[in-house]
């Protein structure tokens, strides 16, 4: 019955999340892309991601600020799609502190310098 006691809890903690990182997945489920435009593999190179923080905060303290919303501040910047994604660091686990969400669009290259003097930042996570 010991011997029971003590293989069980270790099943659970070598079998969860066996197929992958479980936050991982979480998120990806909750990204949504809000438009996408087919492109050709010439027409990726001269494409670029930025984003900004969504504003979501652990333990739900802090509105998200949506995609179409945040979208509103690359004016005349032509998006060809846009998600929300995490960006994979580590955090602290602290309600009120950062979730690592954020808005990523994926642009123009041309348009990188204007996108950066608009408060975004280049998506380099990926």
């Amino acid at each position: 019955m010991k011997k029971l006691l003590l293989t069980v809890p270790l099943l659970f903690a070598l079998g969860a999340c066996s197929h992958g990182n479980c936050r991982t997945q979480k998120m990806a489920d909750k990204s949504t892309t809000v438009s996408e435009v087919p492109m050709s593999k010439s027409a990726t190179t001269d494409r670029v991601k930025v984003y900004k923080a969504d504003g979501s905060l652990q333990c739900g303290q802090g509105k998200a600020i949506p995609l179409a919303e945040m979208q509103k501040d690359l004016k005349g910047i032509q998006v060809f799609s846009s998600v929300n994604k995490n960006d994979g660091m580590m955090r602290i686990q602290l309600c009120g502190s950062p979730t690592g969400n954020a808005n990523v669009y994926e642009i123009d290259r041309k348009d990188l310098e204007a996108a950066l003097k608009a408060g975004f930042k280049e998506w380099t996570f990926e």
